[in-house]
């Protein structure tokens, strides 16, 4: 699956530019999908799904089981007490409540949902290597759509940049384009046979 450049992700009107200002995007990936149907947003394709587009492969579920075992011996998978981390959360406006479709903090997997507007969704995660945040967003095109995946990485400790290094041979060559072939086929599976 490719990675879309920075520079492409960051032409795309999304709330998330100056929501997340200050803050390094790590990378951002795209996998585009047919046009089934027009009109489609993220909110359509979140709720056909049980808002959840992906399912882990096993290999990647493999990965994530020795991940947490790991975690769990070193303590990284709690959280830092909340004066060290605030959410992100804390940077919604009274708008941005009002538009979201999920109450921030509302639990979405192994992440919290900080907002969830009808075509852009922002999810985090903050524990002892990372403060994480995942942007989701769906976008129409002339010949189908183009599901864009971002991911914000803020540094916890002086650990956080040897983590992503240990960790991202596996995000970028493993984790996240298994998570996209998966994206694709829940998107033929929900709106393939309309």
């Amino acid at each position: 699956m490719p990675q879309a450049s920075i520079q492409e992700f960051e032409r795309l009107p999304l709330r998330v530019h100056s929501f997340l200002a200050g803050i390094p995007l790590h990378d951002a990936w795209f996998v585009d999908l047919p046009h089934w149907r027009a009109g489609v947003t993220l909110d359509d394709f979140l709720r056909t799904g049980g808002n959840c587009l992906c399912t882990p492969s096993s290999l990647v579920r493999t990965l994530l089981d020795i991940r947490f075992f790991v975690g769990r011996f070193f303590g990284w998978d709690q959280e830092p007490v909340a004066t060290a981390c605030k959410s992100f959360a804390t940077r919604l406006t009274d708008t941005d409540h009002l538009r979201s479709l999920a109450a921030a903090g509302t639990r979405d997997g192994f992440f919290r949902v900080v907002y969830r507007f009808e075509n852009e969704q922002l999810v985090e995660l903050i524990n002892r290597t990372v403060h994480a945040a995942a942007l989701s967003t769906l976008v129409e095109t002339a010949t189908g759509y183009r599901f864009y995946f971002g991911i914000y990485v803020r540094n916890v400790s002086r650990f956080t940049p040897f983590y992503m290094a240990l960790v991202d041979p596996f995000r970028r060559l493993i984790v996240y384009p298994s998570l996209l072939r998966s994206v694709r086929a829940r998107w033929n599976q929900a709106f393939g046979s309309n």
